[in-house]
């Protein structure tokens, strides 16, 4: 069965059985829909790449371990935060799962509203991440509505390039230049120059 992906909700991965119904436990008393896997393989096995939340994941488990568990997310293009639960030993380990991706690390033994300070952080971080993966959609379907000709001005633009350094560039005139700009401002609903930039940029379409 697959998960679904209409409500938030906390994955948490950890192969120490009574930690993890614990820690299930903790966050439905908070009101947060909570899902408990044994293994990182268990959840990778069931999860949905449209599910909306964030994972918690032991550091040291079996087979794979929470840093592998986060390169298989992002090579998934996973966008969920995951917050990674680390022994004091393994610090250097958890430093290893920011650096592959992990947007936040509690060491053991933590307080409740350790914990659940650390997920309601990881809900906002995937709630902007969404926000953003929204904008940059938005931007890269503009760019595809763009003529051959206009995504050939647009990448002029975007190398720094003048209308005439565009027009010589491309062999037409340079009012013919001001002619596709403007629609790339148009197509682009770009307000100026810069705006023009840092949406593409943002888009990571430059």
């Amino acid at each position: 069965m697959r998960m679904s992906g209409t409500d938030r909700t906390v994955f948490v991965v950890d192969d120490d059985a009574p930690a993890l119904d614990s820690l299930v436990m903790l966050l439905r008393s908070d009101g947060l829909a909570s899902k408990g896997f044994l293994s990182a393989h268990d959840f990778l096995a069931q999860f949905d790449p449209e599910a909306r939340g964030c994972v918690i994941t032991d550091l040291r488990m079996p087979s794979m371990d929470g840093v592998e568990l986060i390169k298989a997310l992002k090579a998934a293009s996973c966008i969920l935060p995951v917050i990674v639960i680390t022994g004091h030993a393994d610090v250097s380990r958890a430093v290893d799962a920011m650096k592959a991706g992990a947007s936040d690390f509690l060491e053991k033994p933590y307080e409740s509203e350790q914990i659940l300070r650390a997920v309601r952080a990881a809900l906002e971080d995937y709630d902007a991440a969404v926000d953003a993966d929204a904008a940059r959609n938005r931007v890269l379907r503009r760019i595809d509505s763009l003529t051959a000709r206009e995504r050939q001005v647009l990448d002029q633009i975007m190398d720094g390039a003048s209308n005439k350094a565009i027009a010589a560039q491309l062999s037409i005139s340079p009012r013919t230049v001001e002619i596709y700009r403007a629609n790339v401002m148009s197509k682009m609903r770009a307000d100026s120059l810069s705006d023009l930039i840092r949406t593409t940029i943002t888009a990571g379409a430059a």
